[in-house]
């Protein structure tokens, strides 16, 4: 009888060593999602107060353009205000038409301030690919731990639900909420 029992309780301990090892796995897993998530917020931030900075920049030396700027700050009021994949885009493409102004204007292609502040977004741009690339592996990373056995068998009793890859993280609305003061 005693056998039994210490088979009994071996077995216990090592499932209960196991529950916690894939809790801990799933936890550090879950975290690295939501620093992926964070540093995204962060590169989006960056981006919104940058597109101020460059209209202010534009707006000295293509004061007949209104109507490109407006679209800009528009787009940037969108995706602060209401934060998704589309008004990311719309912003993108606002900024892009911004950006060609360089090629009508001489005189601003050549201020410092102008080719700066393109080269701060240029390189932003790239730091929010790699942060979404980032978020996207360790939400895949996440999803398989949770969907492997064992953890199959416990990850939803300890409370783990698959991430979503194509919308934007709960970090990502409301936070990008600073609309810088432009006006002309």
């Amino acid at each position: 009888m005693s056998l039994i029992l210490i088979i009994v309780l071996v077995v216990l301990v090592v499932l209960a060593i196991m529950v916690i090892a894939i809790y801990n796995r799933l936890v550090a897993l879950r975290q690295s999602c939501r620093q992926g998530a964070a540093d995204i917020d962060a590169r989006l931030r960056q981006r919104h107060d940058l597109v101020a900075n460059l209209v202010s920049t534009v707006k000295g030396y293509a004061t007949h353009e209104r109507e490109t700027l407006d679209a800009v700050i528009a787009a940037r009021n969108t995706a602060v205000a209401n934060p998704s994949p589309q008004s990311e885009a719309a912003l993108r493409g606002s900024l892009d038409r911004l950006l060609a102004l360089g090629e009508a204007y001489p005189d601003l292609k050549a201020s410092a301030n102008f080719q700066s502040l393109q080269g701060e977004l240029a390189d932003l741009e790239d730091k929010l690919a790699a942060a979404r690339r980032a978020l996207n592996g360790a939400v895949s990373r996440f999803n398989a731990a949770i969907e492997s056995f064992p953890a199959v068998l416990f990850a939803g009793m300890l409370g783990f639900r698959a991430e979503d890859f194509s919308r934007l993280s709960e970090s990502e609305k409301g936070v990008v909420d600073q609309v810088p003061n432009v006006q002309f």
